[in-house]
């Protein structure tokens, strides 16, 4: 199970709210990004903008160039051919209820 200290690290502000990405989301629910976007796009109604929204490339050109963290994490993000989703802390509780992963069964029940 993820602590809080291995999350805190992957908190980003965007668009003046905290946020996660769906990269560093994906790794914490222990499966691939595009599982996860796949997910979100089969609920759409479950997931308005005041819970998630894609980053424009500005922001995520901005947020890449204030992230200070180790070149593997920077290498993670790299690959990606769009700019990620942000969750909020909603969007987070409701990726939990939509993804069908072991670990997100977990925290959703932790969350109880």
């Amino acid at each position: 199970m993820t602590s809080l200290i291995e999350i805190k690290p992957s908190i980003q502000v965007a668009r003046n709210q905290r946020v996660l990405l769906s990269s560093d989301l994906a790794v914490l629910y222990g499966i691939i990004p595009k599982v996860l976007i796949q997910a979100v796009k089969r609920n759409p109604l479950r997931f308005p903008n005041d819970f998630m929204f894609q980053l424009t490339s500005d922001e995520w050109l901005s947020l890449k160039s204030q992230i200070v963290t180790s070149n593997e994490k920077i290498a993670k993000r790299g690959g990606a051919r769009t700019p990620p989703y942000a969750f909020t802390e909603q969007g987070v509780a409701m990726l939990s209820s939509v993804l069908n992963s072991e670990r997100a069964i977990n925290v959703k029940v932790m969350n109880l």
